[in-house]
């Protein structure tokens, strides 16, 4: 049976200036796309726009994904904009279909 390949959800709430940290996540992701291929998309809550997430589906390198993620992060200093850290969930495809649901 093939590896499922992982889908990636970071979710945080905006500490600072919105406009800084849409620059600097931005730009994070970006890098990611350019460095491993994998292209996110930046979401906020419907009831609370102050709680943002990334998305990152089909992860097929999940090593190089995280230190590709990890860097830019540093080099954008996207951290800063993580009002109680980034929360990092990993999530694989399952349904009533799949062998081992």
């Amino acid at each position: 049976m093939p590896k499922k390949a992982p889908s990636y959800y970071v979710w945080y709430k905006v500490a600072g200036d919105a406009c800084e940290a849409r620059s600097a996540v931005t730009a994070m992701m970006l890098d990611v796309a350019i460095d491993c291929g994998v292209v996110g998309r930046l979401m906020k809550r419907a009831d609370d726009p102050q709680t943002w997430m990334e998305v990152y589906e089909g992860v097929d390198d999940a090593g190089e994904f995280e230190a590709s993620l990890n860097e830019a992060i540093a080099r954008h200093g996207a951290q800063a904009y993580a009002d109680g850290g980034r929360h990092v969930e990993r999530f694989v495809a399952c349904g009533t279909l799949d062998a081992e649901a």
